[in-house]
Order: structure tokens, then C-alpha cells, then sequence
């Protein structure tokens, strides 16, 4: 049965400093543990953030493995905990990358593994131009996998502008949707707390957001920072400061879910056409 479960996200400012980057991770999603998180959630590219010509070598293979996914392991099986990898740099058959969104049991196993879909991109007005799709595959499938608190969808940043990825993701039983991110700040001053807010309220369901801040020393890159969790209603009921790393704790009820569902039947109502 679905229990209440005590959920941390965890927010920094990666460069291309890949050692660094996992320190601040680990040290980070420690205290999120003692804290009392039973899941921590890392954000999109939380080991590195660079050009693509650095970040090929580095590419790791789900099944070898490599010093990220160690990293990523060693925060699961030391502390006893659940862990949501956003943005892991998977290399994919073409020798490009996957952007991959990685759940990791507490023995350190793989649960899950999501290939982000919607690639980012841009270019914006402020000189922020970024083309994921040059170095990066897209996945193809939707992917859900189970955490205490109940089903949870996987997601990666930019996919949080498509909707019916998520509402599919209801559809397979999501009652959490992972959104980790590196929203750039040019956007997320006015679309950030929208998106996760609407697609919580839209799908009636948890939204866990860890997030990148800051200038990450690369080609005008800014993340926008405010890693939080939104509660089916769509409150939020956790948030990061947007300029510091940090973390924040929040925990997750499935009863709210469906107290919120009973209440308000949305998915029930929705309707058909052609």
C-alpha cells in the first residue's frame, strides 16, 4: 500500500567541473537525509554542464556504468534511499547522448530508466541559444516506476511544456510527476512556477521539481533556480531559494491524492472528440 513519504529536491549550480559537481550532489542529498528525506531527487544535469564537445568522453552506459552512476549509487545505498537522477548523460547507440531521468532503488539497482522527448530547442532574445537536439537523441516512451508514496512519472525539464505527456503519464497511474530541471532563467521568471503549478492542478497529482541556478559558466547559460514540490491542489508546498544551493524537504500523501480526485473529478470528466 501507498504510504506518506518524506521527499527531498535538491538544488545547485553545476559547471564543468564533474568532481565537484557530485560533491556538492552528495553532500547536498545527505542533508536532505538528515533531514529526513526517504527519496531525493537531483536535477537535469547535475554533473555537468558544458560544452558537448567535453561532455561526450564522459557518457555513461546503464549497464558499465562509470564515476556519475557511482556517485548516483552511492547516494542510494548509503543513506537507505530512493533516487531520482535527472538529467544522467546516458549515451545512446549513436554515440550521442540520452538525457536520461534515472530511478535508483535504495540497493542501488536500476528501477527505471526515461529518455527525456522533448529536446530544447531555443533561441531566445537575450542571446541564449541552445540546439539539445544536435548532440542529444530523443526517447520514445512514456516511463512511470514505484516509489513509496505510490507511481511516479518520470520527466526531464522542457518536457513540462507538453501536457499530454503527462496526462498519459496519469493514465499509467502517476500520482507524482518528476519535472527535474536546468530551466534557464530567461523564461523561468514567468513560466517556471506556471507549468509545475498547472501541470500538478491539470493531472491532480504531486510535482517534484529539483532545479539547476546561476551562471553555469558557459556560453551565457543561467539556470533560474526555485527547485520545489506541488501538491495536487497545486500549492507549493516546498521551494529552494533561486540563488544558492540547497535543498528542501516536503512530505508526499497519497491520501491528498485522492481526496483531490474525489473532490474535484477532473480525470473522470474528461471527455473525447475528434
Amino acid at each position: 500500500m501507498p504510504i506518506k513519504t518524506r521527499v527531498g529536491i535538491v538544488q545547485l549550480c553545476a559547471t564543468n567541473d564533474v568532481t565537484q559537481n557530485l560533491a556538492t550532489t552528495e553532500e547536498l542529498s545527505q542533508r536532505a537525509v538528515a533531514e529526513g528525506a526517504e527519496v531525493v531527487c537531483l536535477p537535469e544535469a547535475f554533473a555537468y554542464i558544458g560544452s558537448d564537445r567535453e561532455r561526450l568522453p564522459m557518457l555513461e552506459d546503464l549497464e558499465q556504468g562509470g564515476p556519475i552512476l557511482d556517485s548516483c549509487r552511492r547516494i542510494a545505498t548509503s543513506h537507505n534511499v530512493h533516487v531520482i537522477a535527472g538529467g544522467f548523460p546516458e549515451k545512446a547507440p549513436d554515440d550521442r547522448a540520452y538525457n536520461t531521468c534515472l530511478h535508483l532503488t535504495p540497493a542501488g539497482t536500476i528501477a527505471a530508466a526515461y529518455r527525456k522527448i522533448h529536446l530544447f530547442d531555443v533561441d531566445l532574445s537575450d542571446g541564449t541559444r541552445m540546439l539539445e537536439s544536435r548532440n542529444t537523441s530523443p526517447g520514445d516512451a512514456a516511463v512511470t516506476s514505484e516509489l513509496p508514496f505510490g507511481t511516479v512519472g518520470l520527466t526531464v525539464c522542457y518536457d513540462v511544456r507538453f501536457p499530454r505527456l503527462y496526462q498519459d503519464l496519469v493514465d499509467k497511474g502517476a500520482t507524482a510527476l518528476a519535472v527535474p530541471a536546468a530551466f534557464v532563467k530567461t523564461t523561468g521568471r514567468s513560466h517556471w512556477h506556471v507549468l509545475l503549478r498547472s501541470r500538478a492542478i491539470e493531472c491532480q497529482a504531486y510535482v517534484i521539481a529539483a532545479a539547476q541556478y546561476g551562471d553555469h559558466q558557459h556560453r551565457n547559460r543561467k539556470s533560474y533556480g526555485h527547485a520545489l514540490i506541488a501538491d495536487p491542489w497545486g500549492d507549493v508546498i516546498a521551494e529552494c531559494a533561486d540563488d544558492a544551493d540547497g535543498f528542501a524537504v516536503a512530505e508526499l500523501d497519497p491520501a491528498e491524492v485522492t481526496r483531490v480526485r474525489e473532490e474535484l473529478p477532473s480525470l473522470k470528466n474528461r471527455g473525447s472528440w475528434v
